[in-house]
């Protein structure tokens, strides 16, 4: 087939050779050229002329092909010359510019980095970018179809028309390019592909900056930019970032407050984009990014949560997936906003002292018609064999990490994130289901490593640049795992044999305390080591607490509503999880709805119920909760001993694990330099216990700093102590030197009921802070408690 019939046909991986402007070869070799030649397809125009910028006159093209191939000559030019095309559509003429007279906009480095799958900084190249070439105003699109016939730029600048604007391919791998003149900033694209089988069809830019609402799934041409703020366009967070890239993540004190944007809080009297009748009154559209931004920043540093951390808010087509299906890699959904607006969010939340994660996900992506799957008619980002590309609990793909293009891919996403949007981190979704060739598969289902193993040896290696990469150039930066099995050394890193993660959930901590709190408090006592067993493995890991929205949603019920008892005992049994979780080593994470003590579950198509607040019977006890998470975010701000050491095991120790009899349990926690100490007392039982003595590390004052079952939370109001005076009312008890519990003094204590109560003890003189023992983990208790 000709190069005239590949064109008229859509056919030809290299148009440009073809069309455009070109030397016509010499009739005798060695002779100097034979004019110039500029060709031309428009099918359905009836008129091409070629209009020379600078120099000559303008010459009509003569028809070479009835299918719309135009064709004019210039015999005596030497050499190519810049010119415009003025085509006819009957009555209607329009000048343009011709995207086949352009060189390409992609270099041989970065075509040979992406294919070794190296070139970290691949958005500035792949996609579409709005750029000026030769001194015409343009669109310039990249795209990977590693196996497609041909693949097109269609839009709303070319009727959606394949057969106008032609990729050509510039590698054997896959790489086709187009720099299109005239289109500029929101123009609405997607790519035209013919797979190697004669399919057509159209998918979304895979690196799209932006994208259209849903259902539409377009791409939208965006230039990047900084946010926009009254006086210009400019991040302000400069200092946030240089201060965080000098401190160490683990010695830092984390309380994340998880929110999903759309169900945070909505506009109720607005009905629109968003506005979803549950039936219960929470009508309302979506809050922008924007406009959300003011409201989310006063409240989570009035409650004091260090960072918060965005469900999925990568593009997604599927409401009910929370974001966890994602078709736009590069691209904040369109559901609240811009761009700019998400990075306007981020910038705000950043001057008020407060980071943000997002929540990425590598682990797989949707089926949709318009997204990765079988992107160029062929298994590209996702493995041939289902056994291997497909997850067929979630219905949806897996990607070939072994493949370096999708590796590639992937790595740039997560930089481009922490990059362009000014991120702090990235939670990395179901890590498990990655790191296993057998997740949730039966016999026969999975294929085996080149061992004969079930690890996935290549999400094992993506895992390991993932974080290197990101702990290289992003400083500070953080990684999280949600890694749910007992893989070793996730948290450790590359060099010892680790995937690197900076943290890890800690998924085991996380369900035996639930299930703890979830008994009747008289079954407590069979069960103790539900609260004690964690410690075991506390310091294996890098962890964090997740109260998550895993936690809420399925019917699981609300994390009040899983407490046992009447109204008194949840709110009760509440609070004192609270205050063990905040006191437990391990940085913490709370589902939005947790810190009002929610009663309903997580509905991405509802606001939270902040009525509770204000309306019903429980409202006083929903806003104690409210200040209860406050009074903990603050304390553990301001006390070292409560997050220096989170990670080692000197910043723990027991008083008495062994009391599963009256359910109670009490701990120590230290500060990096062991000179000072928090005492935690967990009473997991409705009964108030008097007289109950603990030992401490030293004898003097001690004071309580928090109470669960204070009324100030909602709570009955029993004291470990009676009010001292002297001491702006506070509660004050005094240890005396009688060993108790393996250490040298002790205190007689009251036992709120369903309460965790905190103790500050006195500074640790410097000679006993030196020679401090280290933690007991055994917890032995040797003295029995007596609770009245």
């Amino acid at each position: 087939m000709s190069d005239l019939e590949r064109i008229v046909a859509v056919d030809h991986p290299d148009p440009h050779t073809y069309l455009g402007i070109h030397v016509v070869a010499p009739a005798t070799p060695g002779a100097g050229g034979d004019g110039v030649v500029v060709r031309a397809y428009r099918p359905d125009a009836t008129r091409v002329r070629v209009l020379p910028k600078t120099k000559g006159e303008p010459v009509e093209a003569i028809r070479a092909h009835r299918a719309g191939v135009f064709e004019a000559k210039f015999p005596g030019e030497k050499e190519v010359f810049a010119y415009q095309l003025e085509v006819s559509y009957g009555e209607r003429t329009f000048v343009q510019d011709d995207a086949y007279a352009f060189l390409p906009t992609l270099g041989d480095i970065d075509v040979h980095l992406a294919g070794e799958g190296k070139h970290y900084e691949l958005w500035s190249r792949f996609g579409a970018h709005v750029r000026r070439l030769s001194g015409v105003e343009g669109t310039s699109f990249v795209v990977w179809a590693p196996q497609a016939r041909r693949v097109s730029v269609v839009g709303d600048f070319n009727g959606w028309d394949g057969r106008l604007h032609a990729m050509r391919r510039l590698s054997p791998n896959g790489i086709w390019e187009l720099f299109v003149p005239g289109v500029g900033e929101g123009a609405t694209y997607k790519f035209e592909i013919v797979s190697p089988k004669g399919d057509r069809f159209l998918k979304l830019d895979p690196f799209a900056f932006r994208t259209e609402l849903r259902p539409a799934t377009g791409g939208i041409v965006h230039r990047l930019r900084p946010p926009k703020h009254d006086d210009g366009e400019s991040w302000t967070d400069a200092p946030w970032l240089e201060k965080r890239a000098s401190q160490d993540p683990l010695r830092r004190p984390w309380s994340i407050y998880e929110v999903h944007l759309g169900a945070w809080m909505k506009v109720p009297e607005e009905r629109g984009h968003g506005a979803i009748d549950v039936g219960s009154g929470h009508t309302g559209r979506w809050m922008t990014y924007r406009e959300i931004a003011p409201k989310l920043v006063a409240y989570v540093k009035e409650l004091g949560f260090t960072h918060v951390e965005l469900m999925p808010i990568t593009e997604y087509p599927y409401d009910g997936s929370w974001g966890y299906q994602v078709t736009g890699y590069f691209s904040p959904t369109a559901r609240y906003g811009t761009p700019e607006d998400l990075k306007f969010l981020i910038d705000a939340l950043h001057a008020a002292g407060i980071g943000v994660i997002l929540d990425w996900v590598p682990a797989h992506f949707p089926r949709d018609a318009h997204g990765l799957r079988r992107f160029d008619g062929t298994a590209v980002y996702e493995h041939l064999d289902p056994r291997q590309g497909e997850h067929a609990d979630w219905g949806t793909m897996v990607f070939n990490y072994g493949r370096p293009e999708v590796r590639n891919f992937l790595l740039a996403s997560a930089l481009f994130w922490l990059e362009e949007y000014h991120l702090d981190g990235l939670r990395v979704d179901a890590v498990a289901s990655m790191l296993y060739l057998d997740y949730s598969r039966k016999e026969g289902q999975w294929v085996p490593n080149k061992y004969g193993g079930r690890e996935n040896l290549e999400a094992i290696e993506f895992l390991r640049e993932l974080n290197t990469l990101v702990h290289d150039k992003q400083p500070g930066a953080v990684v999280i795992a949600e890694e749910s099995t007992a893989w070793p050394a996730v948290s450790r890193p590359v060099y010892v044999g680790g995937l690197g993660f900076t943290f890890k959930w800690n998924m085991g901590w996380m369900h035996d305390t639930l299930a703890y709190f979830q008994m009747d408090p008289f079954f407590r006592r069979f069960h103790h080591q539900k609260i004690t067993f964690g410690f075991l493995y506390a310091w294996s890991e890098n962890y964090v607490l997740p109260l998550s929205h895993d936690e809420v949603v399925h019917m699981k019920g609300s994390l009040l509503r899983k407490m046992p008892g009447d109204d008194w005992q949840k709110f009760a049994n509440l609070r004192a999880l609270y205050g063990y979780m905040w006191a437990h080593p391990g940085k913490k994470l709370l589902f939005m709805g947790g810190e009002i003590a929610q009663g309903s579950e997580f509905n991405e198509a509802a606001s939270l119920d902040w009525h509770v607040l204000s309306e019903g019977k429980n409202a006083t006890r929903h806003r104690g909760v409210q200040e209860l998470v406050s009074d903990l975010n603050r304390e553990l701000r301001a006390r070292p001993e409560l997050f220096e050491a989170d990670v080692e095991q000197a910043g723990f120790q027991w008083i008495d694990a062994n009391d599963n009899e009256q359910s109670v349990a009490s701990f120590l926690r230290w500060d990096h330099a062991r000179e000072r100490f928090l005492v935690c007392v967990l009473n997991a039982t409705p009964v108030v216990r008097r007289g109950y003595r603990i030992g401490v590390p030293v004898a003097g004052q001690y004071r309580e700093i928090l109470n669960t079952d204070s009324l100030d939370y909602g709570g009955s109001g029993v004291s470990v102590c009676p009010p001292d005076p002297s001491h702006d009312g506070n509660p004050l008890l005094v240890a005396v030197e009688t060993p108790h519990h393996g250490l040298p003094a002790s205190l007689s204590l009251v036992l709120p009921p369903l309460a965790t109560v905190w103790l500050e003890g006195p500074p640790m003189p410097k000679t006993t802070a030196a020679t401090a023992k280290s933690p007991a983990l055994d917890g032995a208790g040797s003295d029995a408690n007596e609770g009245v």
